[in-house]
């Protein structure tokens, strides 16, 4: 183990034990309060996902410059205080901000790896055009904490940003690829999959939309319900005559606040929305219940139909765990109602939760960390986000074995499908709303030079109010391989590289952080945005 391991080991189990004990006083009683703080760790176990409960005053993390941790000598430093790859943040930032009880909840899933097209030629997944993986990790670097490993959805990071893709052409989706060399992986190619949604006449489309809001006590803080207040009042701005709104919130009880509103009478809806206060504890489930009668109550055939949730996820009454919560909407996305869900809040955020009720619930899921961001989602890309224009969408990829040996699929680790689910009409996937984009990038080995068809990339979409599927599909030749890469996969391609730095993953390779960020300013497309992230991520090593 190095010398500069050992010190970051060192300097992060200090920094806990000032956490835990007020004051890094003796080894002793240093010792004694990290053991402490380890019981205090929670991991649950599903059947399918593992569900990481994260408490700051208990974990720690080494800084990942050589992308390995060597918890060995963590153990030794502390006397057997242990940290884990499943709980862990970033001490030093932490004790700079101040310590703070943290309970946020991430589901763990493996990262992909690569797949012998010997074994298994062909790739399906879900689309996925949530972005909450991003914003919660702005969130996470802004105030100056580590990045949480399993936080990190890689495609969710690609999707927040917008490419220049074709428009579809009689259909409602139209497939766009690039390929070129990847940048993290000397051996392998890039190809990017770019799907680009149709714009609707959404002006000649009513809404009807239910504000589902959590007002527990767990809401009161600044970055909550404040918040929440201001994001919706936003979106209240954008409504019509014929548009109607509901208010439903949620505590120890649910209540309706206003019911069927003309979008209108704006005055009407935001005196609604300021009379909100936080108290009590949370019964989610009976929230989610009363905002879909309602929602059924005011339906609009052919129009926009829609529950957003807004809440940090913490659910303590009824039917409250990831698996009741996503049988209980699972019964409520046949009705036509869609839901978006919104993520406010810092220390107690459930985003496995969230995820869930948004990828089971015909939905879209943000995170909320700043009013601009609620412009973003709210206003600016208000037709992505309200008026779905194709449904169920699912990708195909299947590539001739002759002239791939193994491909690795980036990100959409949970929302990978089996091969018989692409036809299958009655399998759920991902929405596409209005303009929306949704993005993917394969790492591909070749057999040897590339000629040829290397591959056949085919989508199935429904659309809103049809129950069978279309079917787009588009070949790809290794003509439209470029050494110099095109634009959009350049950039996906950085995007992805700087989740998966900050997901640890090992198939970067030795690529630095600072490689990233000298690549993402000198690449073809600039998001100062992304860049100004990166170094203040590299300045908190």
């Amino acid at each position: 183990m190095n010398t500069m391991n050992i010190k970051r080991a060192a300097a992060g189990i200090c920094a806990v034990m000032m956490m835990i004990s007020t004051a890094c006083g003796s080894a002793e009683s240093s010792s004694k309060a990290g053991k402490k703080a380890v019981n205090a760790e929670k991991t649950t176990v599903t059947t399918e996902k593992k569900v990481t409960t994260v408490t700051q005053k208990s974990a720690t993390k080494a800084v990942k410059q050589d992308r390995e941790i060597e918890y060995e000598a963590a153990e030794d430093v502390a006397d057997g205080f242990y940290m884990t790859n499943d709980a862990v943040s970033a001490t030093t930032s932490t004790t700079a901000a101040g310590a703070y009880d943290n309970t946020e909840e991430y589901a763990h899933v493996e990262e992909s790896g690569f797949i012998d097209t010997a074994d298994q030629p062909i790739s399906t997944f879900s689309t996925d055009i949530d972005t909450a993986s991003y914003s919660n990790a702005r969130r996470m670097i802004n105030m100056g904490y580590e990045v949480y490993a399993d936080a990190v959805r890689t495609e969710e990071f690609i999707n927040y940003f917008k490419y220049d893709y074709q428009m579809p052409d009689g259909e409602a989706v139209s497939i766009n690829t690039e390929l070129s060399d990847c940048p993290w992986n000397p051996e392998a190619k890039l190809m990017l999959v770019g799907i680009q949604a149709m714009e609707a006449p959404v002006q000649d489309i009513d809404s009807n939309i239910v504000f589902l809001i959590d007002v527990s006590g767990s809401m009161e803080e600044e970055n909550k319900l404040p918040l929440v207040r201001q994001a919706f009042a936003l979106l209240a701005d954008q409504l019509g005559e014929n548009d109607r709104v509901s208010i439903v919130t949620y505590a120890g009880e649910d209540r309706v606040v206003l019911e069927g509103e003309k979008g209108s009478h704006t005055d009407v809806i935001n005196n609604a929305l300021n009379s909100l206060t936080a108290g009590g504890s949370t019964a989610g489930a009976a929230g989610i219940n009363s905002a879909y009668s309602i929602a059924e109550k005011y339906f609009i055939k052919g129009g926009n139909n829609r529950v957003i949730l807004a809440t940090d996820g913490d659910l303590n009454v009824g039917a409250s765990s990831t698996e009741e919560l996503t049988e209980l909407i699972e019964k409520k996305r046949d009705s036509g109602i869609a839901l978006s869900v919104l993520g406010f809040g810092t220390g107690n955020f459930k985003d496995s939760r969230l995820e869930a009720l948004a990828d089971n619930g015909n939905g879209n899921y943000a995170y909320i960390d700043t009013l601009d961001e609620a412009q973003r989602v709210l206003v600016t890309e208000m037709n992505g986000t309200m008026f779905t224009v194709a449904k169920d969408t699912k990708v195909q990829v299947e590539f001739d074995q002759s002239k791939v040996r193994s491909y690795r699929l980036v990100g959409y680790d949970n929302r990978q499908l089996s091969t018989e689910d692409f036809e299958d009409d009655s399998k759920d996937a991902g929405d596409i709303g209005s303009g929306q984009q949704a993005t993917a990038l394969y790492e591909i080995i070749p057999s040897g030079g590339i000629d040829g068809d290397l591959l056949n990339v085919s989508v199935r979409y429904k659309y809103p109010e049809e129950s069978e599927s279309r079917l787009v599909k588009t070949t790809v030749n290794a003509s439209q391989y470029s050494a110099e890469k095109p634009a959009n996969l350049e950039f996906a391609a950085l995007v992805a590289e700087f989740a998966m730095y900050l997901k640890g993953s090992e198939y970067l390779n030795d690529m630095s952080l600072s490689e990233i960020i000298g690549q993402l300013k000198n690449a073809q497309h600039q998001e100062p945005e992304l860049i100004e992230l990166a170094e203040n991520y590299a300045r908190m090593q």
